[in-house]
């Protein structure tokens, strides 16, 4: 039998040479994700694996779309950017828009990294301190619905939190009078989507599509939150 020989140590690793002690993934929690966010944290920038900063809150895809660039944002370098509604009901599907850009007042003064939150995905090329997939989303009531520009967020990749540093009393006060947004349709295959979809820690998949122990795990799940 032929042994494979590695030309190249700097392109094929060994398994005792690792490019770096953990992988690329991390799995963050917190209140302000309970059931967990994602963040690719060797494409994070060093200065930000730990970072506390205020919220500058976008509503929508269209609302960042419309402000991000607006000369008058109040935002600096330490803020951070939160996208709501980009999930799998809110966008709808989830869109692959998660890499918030930065503010273009910012740009031009040389930053090329903020920390940045959405309940949207990314590609596997996006860099930065980019946070996706928080769970549950915006659009069904998750904490990320909750956070008002000002709002201190803190970041700590090492100890994968997550964390709106609001008190409970506040976060319960602005949960009983949140409204959920208008499904994005009312009828066919877009209203079917909408109320069947799973959150991003499911899969986002249906939920008549799971095994049917796996629905009355999360049916059972439901019942005890």
């Amino acid at each position: 039998m032929v042994q494979a020989v590695t030309l190249d140590r700097d392109v094929i690793r060994s398994v005792a040479e690792p490019l770096d002690r953990e992988g690329g993934i991390a799995v963050l929690r917190g209140n302000l994700a309970p059931d967990g966010a994602l963040i690719k944290q060797t494409a994070v920038s060093a200065h930000l694996k730990r970072h506390t900063g205020r919220a500058v809150v976008f509503e929508s895809p269209a609302d960042l779309q419309l402000r991000i660039d607006d000369p008058e944002l109040e935002v600096d370098e330490h803020s951070v950017l939160v996208l709501k509604n980009a999930g799998p009901k809110g966008a709808p599907a989830m869109p692959e828009i998660g890499q918030i850009p930065i503010p273009q007042k910012l740009l031009v003064r040389g930053i090329r990294d903020m920390v940045r939150i959405s309940d949207a995905r990314i590609s596997g090329t996006s860099y930065g301190a980019l946070i996706v997939h928080a769970a549950p989303e915006a659009a069904v009531g998750g904490t990320l619905a909750l956070v008002q520009d000002g709002d201190e967020i803190e970041l700590d990749i090492a100890a994968r939190r997550l964390v709106l540093k609001v008190p409970d009393g506040e976060l319960a006060r602005r949960q009983a009078e949140w409204k959920a947004p208008e499904p994005h349709y009312d009828r066919g295959y877009g209203l079917l989507f909408h109320e069947r979809v799973l959150q991003a820690n499911l899969g986002c998949d249906f939920d008549f599509l799971l095994p049917a122990e796996l629905r009355r795990e999360l049916l059972d799940g439901a019942k005890q939150d």
